[in-house]
């Protein structure tokens, strides 16, 4: 008996940078400040860290935080 060869798709990734439809925030400007928000993208760090990782309408709410945060600094 022959069977045939199985088509293996490459895994997908766990998850991913890049987004077009939610670009990052990050300009380059990586410091911390007491609280442990980014002076450049106002971002904090625990929100820095899951961005990898979330999906999109995350990734809109951590931008509308950073935003309010922005506005109100």
């Amino acid at each position: 008996m022959v069977s045939e060869p199985v088509a293996v798709r490459p895994p997908k990734p766990l998850f991913s940078n890049v987004s077009p439809a939610v670009p990052s925030p990050c300009i380059s400007l990586c410091r911390l400040d007491e609280q442990k928000v980014c002076l450049g993208c106002l971002r904090h760090v625990e929100d820095i860290r899951e961005w990898r990782s979330a999906d999109d309408a995350r990734r809109r709410v951590i931008c509308t935080e950073a935003e309010l945060r922005r506005r109100h600094s």
